[in-house]
């Protein structure tokens, strides 16, 4: 019981410094406790009552985790800048790889005019891409740091040993991959919606001519607020597994509501307006010269028409299934 109260210590610590600092911090804590309880103990054994008094002698670990963290050079406080600042990288790496893609398919569309394109393209990273990653980035860190806040309040009390955390269990852990795949895969997808090379590229005499958009351009528009309202959303579930490494039952709560709210904005944008281009198949036929109501046209239509619907079912099951699932997992933790 007491070498637990020793690990419990130790990750009470480590867990609010940068993951670069954590292994360092633990052997020199661990060599800092065992020299402590050496110089109290002696040739005598050590009991669970030596390691308390050392344990609360070196104070509480929010402290002592500010001291090994030197001074505060944070836009966000130390508990969280590890996974803000991982965050933030992935979610400006994978923006800036979603605008080089569409300056790519720009210069090969128009190469007469790279050079406006190339100045479109950085001014589109400086003034949209950076700022706004950063932003939403911060701005939900914000949040996370607002109201985690509300529970390193208690600390300001007397501290007691009681107060540390349980050590993770291994089994509830949150692989470091999963989170960042699911930021990589939101920043994409909106960059996707947003852009309106987003649909079926039509070749002519071997070159490209024109892009069909799956998309109603209008729709999008005008939907944009919500659609970015479900990508903060998906980043706050996403930096939240960050933050909490582990599955507990307070983060599931947060997940099931996040994934609520989500369904909740994604069938309302579905049902408002027509989500899909209403001329795909009028633009298809006049590119690629295919007869309105002939067999190759109404194949292809009930091809779109199928994969449409497929894509929206798709999405609803997911969310519904995160749901789900967050509910039998917040039992299991009961």
């Amino acid at each position: 019981m007491g070498m637990e109260l020793i690990e419990r210590y130790i990750y009470a610590v480590t867990r609010r410094l940068p993951q670069s600092q954590r292994e360092d911090v633990e052997k020199e804590l661990r060599g800092l406790i065992a020299d402590m309880l050496d110089d109290r103990v002696g040739e005598d054994e050590v009991t669970k009552a030596h390691i308390e008094e050392v344990l609360l002698e070196l104070g509480e670990p929010r402290k002592l985790a500010r001291q090994y963290g030197g001074k505060n050079k944070y836009i966000i406080g130390p508990v969280f800048f590890d996974p803000y600042m991982t965050v933030l990288k992935i979610s400006i790496i994978s923006m800036v790889a979603a605008m080089s893609v569409v300056f790519v398919i720009k210069v090969y569309m128009d190469p007469v005019h790279v050079i406006d394109h190339f100045v479109s393209f950085i001014v589109s990273l400086v003034t949209v891409a950076i700022p706004q990653g950063v932003g939403w980035v911060t701005l939900v860190f914000g949040f996370i740091e607002y109201f985690g806040g509300i529970n390193e309040q208690k600390l300001q009390k007397a501290w007691k040993l009681a107060d540390l955390p349980p050590l993770p269990d291994s089994k509830r852990q949150i692989k470091r991959f999963e989170p960042i795949a699911g930021i990589v895969f939101l920043v994409l997808l909106f960059m996707m919606f947003s852009s309106k090379y987003f649909g079926i590229f039509a070749l002519k005499d071997g070159e490209l001519s024109a892009v069909i958009p799956f998309l109603n351009k209008e729709t999008i528009l005008t939907s944009m607020p919500g659609i970015i309202f479900i990508l903060g959303l998906g980043i706050l579930k996403e930096a939240l597994k960050l933050v909490y490494e582990r599955w507990t039952k307070k983060f599931m709560l947060y997940t099931i509501v996040i994934n609520a709210i989500s369904l909740a904005v994604v069938l309302l944008m579905i049902t408002m307006a027509s989500f899909w281009n209403p001329n795909f198949m009028l633009e298809l036929s006049q590119v690629y010269n295919i007869s309105v109501g002939n067999e190759t046209f109404k194949t292809i239509e009930t091809i779109w028409n199928i994969s449409t619907r497929l894509f929206v079912i798709s999405l609803i099951i997911g969310l519904v299934w995160d749901i789900v699932s967050g509910i039998f997992k917040m039992r299991k933790l009961a």
